[in-house]
């Protein structure tokens, strides 16, 4: 497949990026900072601004079969990255024909009710941004997408096993959200879905298959 990464220089991307790398995907790496993408004979470094109109944008992400967004400003830019940049890119997904739309998201993005539980007092505002960016995905956009939404984020060895929905857990390994990421373009199931996830003790391919 031909593969479109917003937010391409990430810690998410560029375990995503190395994985699809490995699968033989083409992928255009798209990023603020190109430099910084990661280097390898299946990607193609791209410079992308979510903060650039929307006949910009379209002239950069265009004829892929995929869109991956995983652009986060870590909270320094929630309105016009977070927020509003995503929605544009899925308004150029529309415009350019790019059905499928992969969103990575927060555990509890459509959830305002959660928003105050003990240890994500600091989420609320990323929370809020992905909450309407998520609900334009699902209720506006019209596109084929999945909504994979992650709990925390830990840099320690991804064990290539998950836990889904009620069953999910608290934290995940970044390779384990980024083999995640990768695994759900094949499977067809996880189309028009949201889905929970945490480190588990389910192989990844198993626990979509069973969504």
């Amino acid at each position: 497949m031909k593969i479109f990464i917003v937010g391409a220089t990430g810690r998410v991307a560029t375990k995503l990026i190395e994985q699809l790398a490995l699968d033989g995907h083409e992928i255009l790496a798209g990023a603020r900072s190109p430099e910084r993408v990661l280097k390898s004979p299946y990607v193609t470094p791209l410079k992308l601004d979510l903060h650039d109109e929307l006949e910009t944008l379209s002239g950069i992400i265009k004829d892929v079969d995929v869109i991956y967004f995983v652009a986060g400003s870590r909270g320094k830019d929630l309105l016009q990255t977070d927020a509003f940049g995503a929605v544009k890119v899925m308004q150029v997904a529309k415009q350019n024909h790019i059905n499928r739309f992969i969103m990575l998201s927060s555990a509890f993005s459509l959830e305002p009710e959660q928003w105050k539980r003990k240890g994500m007092e600091s989420l609320l505002d990323y929370n809020i941004a992905k909450f309407f960016a998520d609900n334009y995905l699902v209720h506006q956009s019209k596109l084929d997408y999945t909504i994979l939404q992650a709990t925390a984020l830990i840099e320690e060895e991804g064990s290539h096993r998950i836990a889904l929905n009620e069953k999910s857990g608290l934290k995940n390994t970044i390779q384990n959200v980024a083999e995640t990421l990768a695994a759900l373009i094949k499977a067809d199931n996880t189309r028009k879905k949201i889905i929970k996830m945490s480190d588990g003790e389910t192989p990844i391919s198993e626990a979509l298959a069973q969504i």
